[in-house]
């Protein structure tokens, strides 16, 4: 799979850190999060230092469909059946501020971002309430949507609510003049650098890393799902992969940012380029390393949009990963209470482009000692946590049942010959439970238990990656950490 955004980006390759550093902050991972936060503290006159474990932007950001919308699917609903409407009003405050900020910057370094409403859409009749349902309670907060009983689209529909003047972008166009901004303000930004330990020392944080060490007065992790989680975030977060599609479509492309209500989910937009518009298509998603099948995802999702596209042309397809939080709002704060030193920011449940800016703006005012208004809804450790426990019971009693089934599997399994190209199984060496894949032609032999808590992975068959059903930790056929709450790969067998 190739990520549609960087087939013609081009972005500098960075260098690693080299040397031990110390800074007054350093941010770890280079997504939206991250590099919106390190120009605001640089701004604020902050000497920043960013790390990144792979290149900016190969991962969250750059896998999105980037929609810049305070009309989020049926967020709004969730959240206020959660937690009242009050607090859906913060919410949208703290998202239509992610929002100005973001489309300000791009205006102010040329980076192109189209206006365009945003739709939820009911698929069938039965949707058709939760439509109404979120026309409702945005209005109630102050949102000027719109219902509407048809829509100019090629698919079947029931209706839908709009929001007008949202926006969409080029996600790895963002990250890359944030990138460039930020080393403008004297801001490092080292690539190919894992974080790999945190711990206190001498009234500073000390992060050490595949390549040095850096010293900081306080840290911000920005990793999707926060490493170093000693606060247990992993435990609140269900870990989400969904794909998605581009194509070249011979008829017309919707002009509007679309979402489903209900599953399976279809999400689209148009990408403008020098040759036409390009039809973006995503959805299909599922709980990471919990289906039969990745590559049955894959084929649901591209056998849906060519059939109500008639000789769309695949051009890319890739895929993405995200973290739904249990109490239906994202944890922006410190990553253990009482805490100020060490900053997470994470769950923001597919909508990171508004999200992911307006966390930012939070950690930046806390780290800075300029909260915003409405930063409290985003407080991780807040009173409000304890009204998910029911859901947190549901998910980690999940967690459970994949860790036990996935060992009593391990251990039944008995070694067989190399697996066919692309494929990957998991059996037992001895009393190890062992994952062996072939991929390029070369069979790899690694241990099947992720190093995060020693859950069995699975192998991706759309991916060619071996995926980890408790957390989401992801690794290659080699054992080389892609991504998640992980920090140590699969060691080799």
């Amino acid at each position: 799979m190739t990520l549609f955004w960087f087939t013609d980006a081009e972005i500098p390759a960075r260098s690693p850190l080299a040397d031990d550093i110390a800074v007054d902050t350093v941010v770890i991972g280079a997504g939206i999060v991250g590099l919106s936060t390190a120009l605001l503290l640089a701004q604020s006159g902050r000497e920043v230092a960013v790390l990144e474990a792979r290149r900016v932007g190969s991962v969250a950001t750059g896998a999105s469909t980037a929609k810049i919308s305070v009309l989020q699917g049926t967020r709004g609903q969730a959240i206020a059946h959660r937690h009242g409407t009050a607090v859906l009003s913060r919410y949208v405050a703290a998202n239509l501020d992610g929002l100005d900020w973001l489309l300000e910057f791009c205006a102010d370094h040329d980076v192109a971002a189209q206006r365009v409403p945003a739709i939820t859409f009911a698929q069938n009749a039965g949707e058709r309430d939760a439509i109404r349902a979120e026309y409702e309670v945005t209005r109630a907060v102050g949102l000027p949507t719109e219902l509407l009983d048809d829509l100019d689209v090629a698919f079947p529909t029931h209706g839908g609510v709009r929001l007008r003047e949202q926006a969409q972008v080029d996600p790895v166009a963002v990250l890359a003049a944030l990138a460039a901004a930020v080393e403008a303000r004297g801001v490092s930004v080292f690539e190919s650098t894992r974080a790999q330990g945190l711990r206190r020392r001498g009234g500073t944080v000390e992060v050490s890393t595949d390549h040095g060490k850096v010293s900081a007065g306080s840290v911000v992790v920005a990793t999707g799902s926060p490493i170093f989680d000693r606060g247990g975030f992993f435990a609140r977060l269900v870990a989400q992969r969904s794909y998605l599609a581009a194509f070249d479509v011979p008829g017309p492309v919707p002009s509007e940012m679309l979402i489903s209500a209900g599953q399976p989910t279809r999400s689209l937009r148009r990408h403008p380029t020098g040759t036409g518009a390009v039809l973006l298509v995503g959805g299909s998603g599922h709980e990471v390393g919990r289906v039969e099948s990745e590559a049955g995802q894959v084929a649901e999702l591209l056998d849906w949009a060519q059939r109500w596209f008639p000789g769309a042309r695949l051009l890319d397809r890739w895929s993405a990963q995200d973290y739904h939080p249990i109490g239906e709002l994202p944890y922006v704060g410190p990553l253990l209470p009482g805490t100020d030193d060490v900053q997470v920011a994470t769950g923001f449940a597919k909508w990171g482009m508004t999200n992911g800016v307006a966390a930012a703006l939070a950690l930046a005012g806390r780290i800075t000692g300029q909260p915003r208004s409405w930063a409290d809804v985003y407080e991780p450790w807040r009173p409000g946590e304890v009204k998910a426990l029911m859901a947190g019971a549901q998910a980690n009693a999940a967690v459970a049942r994949y860790l036990s089934s996935g060992w009593v599997h391990a251990v039944g399994a008995r070694p067989g010959g190399a697996p066919a190209e692309g494929c990957g199984r998991v059996e037992r060496h001895g009393v190890h439970p062992t994952a062996v894949s072939t991929v390029g032609a070369e069979t790899r032999v690694v241990s099947a238990v992720c190093p995060h808590l020693r859950g069995i992975v699975a192998w991706n068959d759309a991916e060619q990656t071996w995926d980890c059903p408790l957390h989401g930790s992801r690794f290659a056929p080699d054992g080389t950490v892609l991504e998640g709450p992980v920090t140590q790969p699969l060691p080799r067998r």
